[in-house]
């Protein structure tokens, strides 16, 4: 509950809400800049012109019910869309309100992931070609309701308890964010947003947490490349090589690659200039077998 709204607040694209089941069809999907104070900090250090955050891509699916591997609900085009994804974030109500229309009589966040883990895990034994659902990593987004119940401001109810001891033996990752806010405040101004959420006592941004999240679910990290022409946020899995991580910017930085210079972030803002940094020896140079750390500024050299 609370999905597609969710998902306009993320991407600022209209897509169909509704108060009833299967409101979603077809897929939208929305490309997200990865929230990342790094990257102003570096293009106000080097002037730059132009600005280029990371991204990654939401897609907005339509709801699962119980009997969706059988086809119940439209599930069997639901759950080929959710094949194509790399991982799924999960909505999950946890609020009492009954009246919002539910697909369940009562309102149990764990039953409605084990419904939904139960309709992967069948589907994947009926298609055992098919890319298997159950290894995704799954980012679980707990939709709450400002000035309702919420089962998080009650840690004594029983169905918050067991939520919690799931997470925990299952090491699952979760964030919990108010659709609804986060849709009322999809276009307002920074300075609007921040008085709206005082009012409703609601001072972390929901929407910025989900996608940060969701970057990390995902393996990746973000490193630098700045100037006066641009600066830049790369994206690439963390683990990544110095080659790999050129290759995001040209095949030649892999494939002709001779070395790196690189500075942290950090430090190059802190020494003011990379001619301070250089001469403070900060900037190292790096060879094949680097592996590229998150916030990173990279100037990479090639035959």
């Amino acid at each position: 509950m609370g999905k597609s709204t969710l998902f306009n607040a993320l991407t600022k694209k209209s897509v169909l809400i509704a108060n009833y089941p299967f409101a979603t069809i077809d897929p939208a999907v929305g490309v997200v800049a990865v929230p990342d104070g790094r990257v102003q900090m570096l293009a106000e250090f080097s002037k730059s012109e132009k600005v280029v955050p990371a991204a990654v891509e939401f897609v907005d699916i339509a709801g699962l019910v119980k009997g969706a591997s059988e086809g119940e609900g439209l599930g069997n085009q639901f759950l080929q869309h959710i094949r194509e994804v790399d991982a799924i974030a999960h909505v999950v109500r946890i609020f009492d309100n009954t009246n919002i229309i539910s697909t369940q009589t009562q309102i149990d966040p764990l039953f409605d992931i084990d419904l939904i883990n139960t309709e992967l895990e069948l589907a994947d034994m009926a298609s055992p070609n098919a890319p298997k659902l159950a290894t995704k990593p799954v980012l679980y987004v707990l939709n709450k309701e400002a000035g309702g119940h919420n089962l998080d401001e009650n840690p004594s109810d029983e169905r918050w308890q067991k939520l919690m001891e799931f997470f925990e033996e299952t090491k699952a990752q979760y964030v919990i964010v108010d659709a609804n806010v986060e849709g009322d405040l999809k276009d307002l101004a920074n300075e609007d947003k921040e008085q709206f959420r005082r009012e409703y006592g609601i001072f972390d941004d929901g929407v910025n947490s989900l996608i940060r999240a969701g970057y990390n679910l995902l393996g990746l990290i973000s490193f630098f490349t700045t100037g006066t022409d641009e600066t830049r946020a790369w994206t690439i899995v963390r683990g990544s090589t110095a080659p790999i991580a050129g290759a995001a910017i040209h095949t030649d930085f892999k494939d002709k690659f001779i070395r790196a210079e690189v500075i942290g972030t950090d430090t190059l803002l802190a020494d003011g200039s990379y001619a301070k940094a250089r001469e403070a020896g900060h900037i190292r140079t790096e060879g094949k077998e680097y592996i590229v750390k998150d916030g990173d500024v990279i100037e990479f050299l090639h035959s």
